[in-house]
């Protein structure tokens, strides 16, 4: 069983990929063979610079900006990539926005973006991509989510965020049931904190946060021929970490 899946004329989609981890996972998909398209809100030099960067690996790269909470836009995003590359075989569901402070702090029109770009841009980019995966029997979608997502723990920091992560989980389940005899998986892939993070890291699982290569990893693994049974699933990858309670 190959261990890297050959992803040689797939087309896969990462939102949120022109900078940190949605950059990574990209370039990841781009070493493995697919043509990739990079999408971005506001960061374009950083997406051409992204796009040229997987043009490296031999693979064709465009770049698509759009809000993926608003319909139309991720219809129009759908589009583009299509035009350019073909219909998305791979959708990696990575925006999700952060704002540590506490809840009571965190304005409203800050809590409806982050509920929002983190659990409503995973709902309407899935619902997109579907048509083609469902179109072709292959498709494959894997959302990024929060490592305490999956336990009943809640912290009053940053609590929008746990509130759209947690709703992520939930739709990666009852879309892996809804797709189950579509050729379509739908799995999660939930960190803790990641190598870009500023927090102080000394009371991390072994000193240190996840490297991209840690959740590189676990993308390939779902992605390939020998886990076409796997759906539904969730890879918590945190070190072995327990929150507090």
């Amino acid at each position: 069983m190959q261990l890297v899946p050959d992803l040689d004329g797939r087309t896969a989609l990462v939102t949120g990929s022109a900078q940190r981890v949605g950059r990574e996972l990209l370039l990841t998909l781009a070493a493995a063979g697919a043509d990739v398209a990079v999408h971005y809100n506001t960061s374009v030099d950083a997406a051409e610079t992204t796009a040229a960067n997987a043009r490296e690996y031999g693979v064709d790269a465009t770049t698509v900006s759009g809000d993926i909470t608003d319909p139309q836009a991720v219809d129009e995003l759908f589009d583009t990539v299509e035009a350019d590359l073909g219909s998305v075989d791979i959708l990696v569901n990575n925006v999700g926005n952060f704002d540590a402070r506490h809840w009571e702090d965190i304005e409203w029109d800050t809590w409806r973006d982050t509920v929002e770009s983190t659990f409503y841009g995973t709902v309407l980019c899935s619902r997109r991509a579907l048509d083609g995966m469902r179109e072709s029997g292959w498709g494959r979608i894997v959302n990024i989510g929060f490592a305490d997502c999956d336990r009943r723990h809640a912290h009053p920091v940053n609590f929008p965020y746990f509130v759209g992560k947690t709703g992520v989980l939930m739709f990666t389940r009852m879309l892996a049931n809804d797709t189950q005899d579509d050729g379509v998986t739908v799995n999660a892939i939930s960190p803790f904190a990641v190598e870009n993070t500023v927090s102080d890291v000394s009371s991390y699982p072994q000193g240190r946060p996840a490297s991209f290569d840690d959740l590189a990893a676990p993308l390939l693994f779902f992605l390939g021929d020998g886990s076409g049974y796997i759906s539904g699933q969730n890879i918590a990858v945190d070190g072995g970490r327990l929150p507090e309670v």
